[in-house]
């Protein structure tokens, strides 16, 4: 028994240190919120009519394009994690420490026996599966190449690129956008790329078709849900309120958590909707993402549409629409899994039965 109690200690330390230090990472420490609040109050801030302010911020926050156009990390290659931070120190979490430290307890297996469709976690990724923001980022490119008077190519591998290489990459490689960038002006034009789509996304009004009857299925089943993003927390839980699905979700993944890669901040999610990775299920739209989430002992739903179906293939299922779905599809993906889903075994090899000797006996 005692060493229950130290497990649920631990566990309650783990989870506190990502509800009330979401912005600690293990590269940096950031600002917190009440500090940075304390700063903008001591500016004069100057706005213009998007909300942006005169030195490219937003509401008075710096405005940076950190990840939303840049190409993230897989992560989680070899089921190594991140590291969180505790009262007693760091501490390192992988796929390994969470899929044995989030193990139900007695009454809580009992309840999943009984409802066993609240033992799984449902993780979103923002980008393309909540809402369209493809759409969002091209017209952010194209009102900056009508700024700046230039065109946007109409090749689709042009555009493609434009959508999920690096603002960097795009800007410095002549061949896709055929622009003469100058050096110094890329931290402009990423920095304006970034009022653009920050604009556009306060515009959003809708979900991806079916989602909202989807996650009002999986509520009514009490299977908790998370959305990843790499937006900040405020935008991003404005951008839910707006589309009429902040009820859904019961944790948010945002820049503020400070996950490097897609897999980390799968693994963030899977910490604050208490369950295990392996019995969690990754909605995506994007063949890096299905990746990251069998990195992660995760499922995979994959999303047509930005991909075709044929770059979505490793998934363990594959949509045109959440229409599509019924809380029976998820029972179905951990059917023949159980417990031990993607956990590494031994091969059994049979050994073939030994050969009976012939003798008098038995010829006569």
């Amino acid at each position: 028994m005692a060493t229950n109690f130290r497990t649920s200690s631990s566990l309650l330390q783990l989870r506190s240190s990502f509800c009330f230090s979401p912005s600690l990472s293990s590269s940096k420490l950031r600002l917190s919120k009440s500090k940075r609040l304390n700063f903008v109050q001591h500016r004069l801030v100057i706005k213009n009519s998007s909300g942006f302010d005169e030195d490219c911020s937003f509401d008075g926050f710096s405005v940076k394009p950190n990840k939303l156009f840049m190409q993230e990390a897989i992560g989680a290659e070899y089921g190594e994690g991140f590291e969180t931070f505790r009262l007693d120190g760091p501490l390192k979490v992988d796929v390994d420490f969470l899929n044995d430290r989030l193990q139900e307890g007695f009454l809580k297996r009992i309840r999943y026996a009984m409802k066993p469709d609240e033992a799984y976690g449902l993780i979103f990724s923002w980008d393309d599966v909540v809402a369209n923001t493809g759409a969002l980022k091209l017209n952010a490119w194209k009102q900056l190449a009508l700024e700046e008077g230039k065109e946007i190519p109409p090749e689709a591998d042009a555009q493609k690129l434009m959508l999920y290489a690096s603002a960097d990459h795009v800007l410095h490689k002549v061949r896709i956008l055929r622009w003469e960038t100058i050096e110094s002006e890329v931290d402009r034009l990423k920095s304006r790329l970034s009022q653009i789509y920050y604009d556009n996304l306060s515009k959003l009004r809708k979900p991806m078709e079916g989602l909202e009857e989807w996650l009002d299925a999986v509520s009514t089943a009490h299977i908790p849900c998370a959305v990843v993003s790499s937006l900040d927390r405020r935008n991003m839980v404005d951008a839910l309120e707006r589309i009429g699905l902040k009820k859904y979700f019961q944790a948010i993944i945002s820049e503020e958590d400070g996950m490097e890669s897609i897999a980390h901040r799968f693994l963030s999610a899977a910490v604050k909707l208490d369950r295990k990775p392996s019995k969690c299920v990754v909605f995506e739209d994007d063949p890096r993402g299905i990746t990251a989430a069998h990195n992660c002992t995760m499922m995979a739903v994959a999303l047509i549409g930005s991909h075709p179906a044929y770059d979505l293939g490793q998934a363990d299922l594959a949509v045109g629409s959440f229409n599509e779905l019924s809380v029976i599809n998820l029972r179905r993906l951990f059917a023949n899994k159980g417990s031990t889903f993607m956990d590494r075994q031994k091969q059994i090899i049979e050994k073939t039965p030994p050969k009976r000797k012939l003798t008098v006996d038995t010829i006569f």
